[in-house]
């Protein structure tokens, strides 16, 4: 994880390489060879000269980018309807519950397909279209430990004192549903990589400009028995760094909940 993230934020900065720069000239060279220019192409180039180490960098920055974002913001609004819905009830809660259920009967990856389609290609839209189909699952979580919560001794001895609902909610009610919603947020972490990479993987999501690995497994899938390193490199990054992801959240989950070390 920590390789991942210095690899994003800085290699598309320190590595002489373009990941945008088309020369025909060097298309279709294997892992290891040199350029018409003398510099060594570490990981090949693809069918227009791109070299695929910038692609891969470059592809890294947009997955950290669009995974974080689309956390923090499905997770930060998932949070806020799913607490007051759970703290509060009546009809604003089953209203909330009721858009749930919908969203998860129906398939998220085809939801996320007809948003993209209609908001068009680039990364702000991408992250606006992935949040949309992640927030659900924050908002359950949320709202199912508001509502053990607002039971417990404590929160009725602070309404005794006279506490009011926003310091409430504040001081006890989200600290509370935090623990959990940091376990999910680790997970939805990589099923949003993967996500994204599946939209731009079909044209629906980053463009050529900024190529994300999805983007580029896509254009190198019609070359996979001539120049297979174009789409099996960035696969297996995108396998890597998922998997990474998956371990931290199991070590995430296993820190935060004792009952997962006790067994019970």
């Amino acid at each position: 994880m920590a390789a991942f993230a210095a690899t994003a934020v800085v290699g598309p900065i320190v590595v002489p390489y373009d990941s945008i720069t088309v020369r025909l000239g060097d298309r279709l060279l294997p892992p290891g060879a040199r350029a018409s220019d003398g510099s060594r192409a570490w990981l090949g180039t693809d069918q227009v000269g791109k070299d695929l180490v910038a692609e891969v960098l470059q592809g890294a920055r947009i997955s950290l980018t669009v995974g974080v974002t689309t956390v923090v913001v499905a997770g930060l609004f998932g949070l806020a309807v799913g607490v007051i819905g759970g703290y509060r009830g009546g009809p604003f809660d089953t209203l909330v519950m009721r858009l749930a259920d919908l969203q998860l009967a129906f398939p998220s990856i085809l939801l996320a397909i007809l948003i993209a389609a209609v908001l068009g290609l680039s990364v702000a839209n991408v992250i606006i279209t992935l949040s949309v189909t992640r927030w659900v699952t924050f908002a359950r979580v949320a709202r199912a430990s508001s509502l053990v919560t607002r039971e417990r001794e404590f929160v009725t001895a602070a309404l005794a004192t006279g506490a009011g609902a926003v310091r409430l909610v504040r001081r006890h009610v989200v600290p509370f549903a935090l623990t959990p919603l940091i376990v999910i947020a680790t997970v939805e972490l990589g099923l949003v990589m993967l996500a994204e990479a599946s939209l731009s993987f079909l044209g629906l999501g980053t463009t050529a400009a900024h190529p994300s690995w999805g983007l580029v497994i896509a254009t190198g899938r019609d070359y996979l028995t001539t120049a297979w390193w174009i789409s099996t490199i960035p696969g297996l990054a995108l396998s890597l760094v998922v998997l990474a992801v998956g371990q931290f959240g199991d070590a995430v989950r296993d820190a935060l909940d004792p009952r997962a070390l006790t067994g019970t």
